[in-house]
């Protein structure tokens, strides 16, 4: 992917990179989280007064690279979909701790429910 089509996407309204997410997720069958040195996972919290809590998520490795950049403790680590739907998912919903799919170039990020995104995603495979 060349940096113009990656600063396009990222460019996109949060409704627009959820889309592509899920459909590039569908595609790929893996999705991309941050960790540091020591394997921890980045966890956010938005901005907003209810400051929820939310696990990051990117459709490409590419995407969460640059998210990463300038943070020399932080690098993308892959995350197969069926692991991904099975035991990520439910421990993140058990946990309480929401999905923040595909933040943008703004830091703009579409919050949503690990219940939620899991049923967007069963949806989408099941046009396969």
């Amino acid at each position: 992917m060349s940096n113009d089509d990656l600063k396009a996407i990222l460019e996109m309204d949060d409704e627009s990179r959820y889309d592509y997410f899920i459909g590039m997720v569908g595609e790929e069958r893996e999705v991309w989280i941050l960790v540091n040195d020591d394997e921890q996972f980045l966890k956010l919290h938005s901005e907003d007064q209810d400051a929820v809590e939310y696990l990051p998520l990117w459709p490409l490795e590419a995407f969460a690279q640059e998210y990463a950049k300038g943070e020399t403790d932080l690098k993308p680590r892959g995350i197969p979909l069926p692991q991904f739907l099975n035991r990520w998912l439910p421990g993140l919903s058990k946990d309480g701790i929401s999905v923040g799919v595909f933040p943008g170039a703004d830091d703009s990020v579409w919050i949503i429910e690990a219940e939620e995104l899991e049923q967007d995603l069963r949806d989408e495979l099941a046009q396969f």
